[in-house]
């Protein structure tokens, strides 16, 4: 399975980048992680929250490949457990080897970035920092491809 985390905002501290490295390089095959961070589009009193995620929608569907089943984190997606996200994973890997996760931006996904996805997910309720948002998306991507190889870094 090959999974492109692909995210808006480029910038971001120290301990998110540690984190993140750490997390990606855990990952053994036949599972191929990566992260794609995409500028996040400038926002000023001029210059409305509605066009930066016009813009930032653009750049993420541009860095899309048409063999991608996209999937769009954001709090209002369905709710899964970790489980279920293996499970979930799993069966993607067979139907649809190559999967982009998306995280957007400050002000969330452009429509036209909705309307490519094929499903959403919520990494919680809460809303959380962007930084937060991606080392616990690759932690839980990391215990969920532990699952499947039978690894005993999850516990129920």
């Amino acid at each position: 399975m090959r999974l492109r985390i692909i995210t808006v905002g480029a910038k971001q501290p120290s301990w998110v980048d540690a984190a993140v490295t750490d997390y990606l390089r855990r990952f053994k095959s036949p599972w191929r992680v990566e992260l794609l961070e995409i500028e996040a589009a400038t926002r000023s009193a001029t210059r409305s929250a509605e066009v930066a995620v016009q813009r930032e929608g653009e750049s993420v569907l541009a860095a899309l490949r048409d063999r991608e089943r996209v999937i769009l984190l954001d709090e209002t997606g369905k709710s899964l457990s970790t489980r279920e996200l293996a499970s979930k994973l799993e069966a993607l890997a067979r139907e649809a080897p190559d999967l982009a996760l998306l995280i957007g931006g400050p002000d969330g996904h452009a429509a036209a970035v909705r309307e490519r996805a094929a499903a959403s997910w919520s990494l919680s309720r809460l809303t959380l920092p962007h930084g937060l948002a991606r080392v616990l998306l690759v932690e839980q991507l990391y215990r969920a491809h532990t699952l499947a190889s039978g690894h005993p870094y999850h516990r129920d």
